[in-house]
C-alpha cells in the first residue's frame, strides 16, 4: 500500500513539473504551426526535415533557413512569424537548443520541448 502512494505521488510530481513545458508549447506552435501549413507544407514534408542533408543543423541556421524561404516566397513575415515558425518546426522535428532571449529569459518554447 505505502509502495503504490509513493508511486502516485511521483506520478504527480512529474505530472506538475511537465505541464507548464507543455502549455508553453502549445501556446507558442498554433501560430507557427498555422503559418507553416498555410505557407510552407506545399512544398516541404516531413522528408525534408529528416534528410541526411538537411539545411538547418542549430537554432541560428534554422532561423535563417525560414527567413530565408519567406523572403523566397514573397511572404514578408515579420520577425516574430518567422521565430514562431522555426520554433514550431524546432519543437515538431529538431530539438535545437535555443538561445537565451533579451533579458536572460530563455526561449520558453524550445526548451519546454527540449527532452529532459
Amino acid at each position: 500500500m505505502i509502495r503504490r502512494q509513493w508511486l502516485v505521488v511521483a506520478v504527480m510530481v512529474l505530472v506538475s513539473l511537465a505541464a507548464p513545458g507543455m502549455a508553453q508549447t502549445k501556446a507558442a506552435a498554433p501560430r507557427g504551426e498555422l503559418l507553416y501549413s498555410t505557407h510552407c507544407i506545399g512544398c516541404h514534408n516531413a522528408q525534408l526535415h529528416w534528410r541526411d542533408q538537411k539545411a538547418a543543423n542549430n537554432w541560428d541556421s534554422l532561423m535563417t533557413e525560414v527567413d530565408r524561404w519567406q523572403k523566397n516566397a514573397g511572404l514578408g513575415w515579420r520577425e516574430e512569424d518567422v521565430t514562431e515558425v522555426a520554433r514550431y518546426l524546432n519543437v515538431r522535428y529538431y530539438r535545437f537548443p535555443e538561445p537565451r532571449a533579451a533579458g536572460g529569459v530563455a526561449a520558453q518554447a524550445g526548451a519546454a520541448a527540449a527532452p529532459r
